[in-house]
């Protein structure tokens, strides 16, 4: 197993190809348009930054091309074949769109890429108020059979919303079916067309992570986006009683799928924004993470290894002695240390504690 140091360089590289996308999903980060911005970075700076990515020597950053929608992309090809000449391996998150067909998925794999993220929110009526369109449920299942028929493997992001906490059991019972054997949940930070409305109090955090972290004994990688508080309770291997929101999901979960045959287990990568993970926008702007609008420098003025490694903002952030308020004093952070992003989207600091945190309840 290989063993980073983030201080040198990241796990991922999150890369913004465009912000051009044809659904309109209420929570989107990009606030996604239908054609790119006058602004977007060129296909020959997107291929030029694509193969500097090698200066992080071997072995290279996991490339993660997102959006918007990747396959809106103008030169698209060209980035692909500039990472698979570069050995650089990539990882793609189209949008469930007619683009996504078999010329798409033959293309994808043409170029090397290793897998897909398609996102699934819930059951069909969940999923279509939050993607924009009536369709959207009925295409992405087609979506992932259609993957399966290319043999590209598929990660299920989903999105977390008071409005489909319950679904998440089914959400689970169809990956399992459809043998996916990545979920990636998102917790919501206000940026982008963020609904705030929709978000959970610390409570509900906690009874949310408590559960992905139990099922997780269904044979199934789960990793959370913006709630690091995941690696804390995992970390604990306490027993947990919850409220009744948790006891309502594991016997929803029981109920569709029995009880599970393993035990929770989660490889504990201490990434956080900043920390293991970066993210370079539409027009070459650098993010410690796409939910944390700090811009850190501009890979069209700068290498994006000397960003990583030289910018101050970011050093301070891989240091979890220096975050505030709870988390700074938190035995957990390190393996958590809180989401920076919610931090910031809360109190405009990035080094504050993270208001989801149970622990920080009755600051």
């Amino acid at each position: 197993m290989v063993v980073y140091n983030y201080n040198n360089k990241p796990l991922l590289i999150f890369y913004e190809t465009t912000k051009a996308c044809d659904l309109a999903c209420k929570h989107c980060r990009a606030s996604a348009i239908k054609e790119g911005l006058p602004d977007e970075m060129s296909i020959n700076e997107s291929v030029n930054f694509v193969k500097s990515i090698k200066n992080f020597g071997k072995p290279y950053p996991i490339l993660i091309l997102t959006g918007g929608d990747v396959l809106k992309k103008r030169g698209i090809e060209d980035i692909l074949r500039a990472a698979k000449e570069s050995n650089i391996h990539v990882s793609a998150s189209p949008a469930v769109t007619d683009l996504l067909d078999d010329n798409a998925f033959y293309t994808l794999k043409k170029h090397g890429v290793l897998s897909i993220s398609l996102s699934l929110d819930g059951m069909k009526e969940s999923n279509n108020w939050l993607r924009g369109y009536d369709w959207v449920y009925d295409k992405t299942i087609k979506s992932i059979d259609l993957a399966k028929k290319h043999n590209m493997p598929v990660q299920i992001n989903t999105v977390v919303l008071k409005k489909n906490i319950m679904e998440l059991p089914d959400v689970l019972k169809l990956i399992l079916l459809k043998n996916i054997k990545t979920w990636e949940v998102f917790f919501l930070i206000r940026t982008g067309r963020s609904i705030d409305f929709e978000d959970l109090t610390p409570l509900e955090y906690e009874d949310v992570n408590h559960w992905l972290y139990y099922v997780t004994s269904y044979n199934l990688i789960i990793r959370t986006v913006e709630s690091p508080i995941f690696r804390r309770i995992a970390s604990e291997k306490e027993t947990y009683h919850g409220t009744s929101l948790y006891k309502n999901l594991i016997k929803k979960t029981h109920e569709l799928l029995g009880k599970p045959e393993g035990k929770p287990y989660v490889h504990l990568e201490k990434t956080r924004d900043g920390k293991g993970i970066i993210f370079i926008s539409h027009n070459g702007d650098v993010y410690p993470s796409g939910f944390l609008p700090t811009v850190v420098g501009n890979v069209k003025k700068e290498s994006i290894v000397n960003i990583y490694q030289n910018n101050n903002i970011l050093q301070r952030l891989r240091d979890s002695s220096n975050l505030d308020g709870f988390c700074g004093s938190c035995g957990y952070n390190d393996v958590c240390g809180g989401s920076r992003a919610r931090a910031y989207s809360t109190f405009k600091d990035i080094f504050e504690y993270d208001p989801a945190c149970i622990n920080t309840y009755n600051i």
